[in-house]
């Protein structure tokens, strides 16, 4: 058994226990490679989409014509920022099997990383939140996601704390994170949160503190300020 294989079944077993086990199509895992742009995924979530095991190879072009046609736009545009950035997606959709079914989906995603600490891939689970009331959708979803996206906000502190002092965007912060987990050979995951600890050690000026206090006491007069979309 592969590291990448043993982390999936172990999330993979927390996904089932929030949602359900026994019931095979509550949940299961994809992965996908950017080097060779190929997609893996289990049994679960070919039988999500219509198919039985190993029917079809799961490809970019497959999974996108199994999108909702309303939802299809929504998913592609993380598809490709993923790609194009090597960051992790999540998204809340729907998709239509091959007997025309509808299921509404919850896939979250995280990167695989190598032993150099390069984001190589995204991997992730598809989680059928269909014929599910509210109450149980937010309960599955308020016990799954801190599981498996207590990596990812490491991250997303570290992008954030990037932007704030460098001034750059988002996808920035992650190709910088990515640089330096790359160039240091640490983990992305661990550089982050050796970042997030570090910070606390930086010393923030009085100047700085009293015009951030400042910006948050009269930020609701700048929101006022902004025009109300119809």
């Amino acid at each position: 058994m592969t590291e990448d294989d043993r982390g999936t079944g172990e999330v993979l077993a927390s996904v089932e226990k929030v949602v359900g086990a026994g019931n095979a199509l509550h949940a299961g895992w994809f992965r996908f490679r950017f080097a060779d742009q190929r997609w893996e995924w289990s049994d679960e979530v070919a039988r999500m989409h219509g198919y039985t095991p190993g029917e079809v190879t799961p490809t970019t072009e497959l999974l996108l014509s199994h999108k909702h046609p309303d939802d299809r736009d929504r998913a592609e545009a993380a598809m490709v920022t993923s790609v194009r950035d090597h960051a992790p997606f999540s998204s809340r959709h729907r998709i239509i099997d091959t007997h025309c079914t509808e299921h509404d989906v919850a896939v979250v995603s995280d990167s695989i990383i190598d032993d150099t600490g390069a984001v190589v891939g995204t991997e992730g689970y598809y989680i059928d939140l269909t014929d599910r009331d509210a109450a149980q959708t937010h309960a599955i979803l308020d016990d799954l996601l801190p599981q498996i996206l207590q990596h990812r906000v490491l991250i997303e502190q570290a992008k954030g704390a990037l932007m704030l002092v460098y001034g750059i965007s988002a996808e920035q912060a992650f190709r910088v994170l990515v640089w330096r987990s790359q160039e240091t050979n640490i983990r992305l995951r661990d550089l982050a949160a050796h970042l997030i600890d570090e910070i606390a050690t930086i010393q923030i000026s009085p100047a700085t503190r009293s015009q951030f206090d400042h910006l948050l006491l009269t930020l609701h007069q700048h929101a006022r300020r902004q025009p109300v979309e119809p």
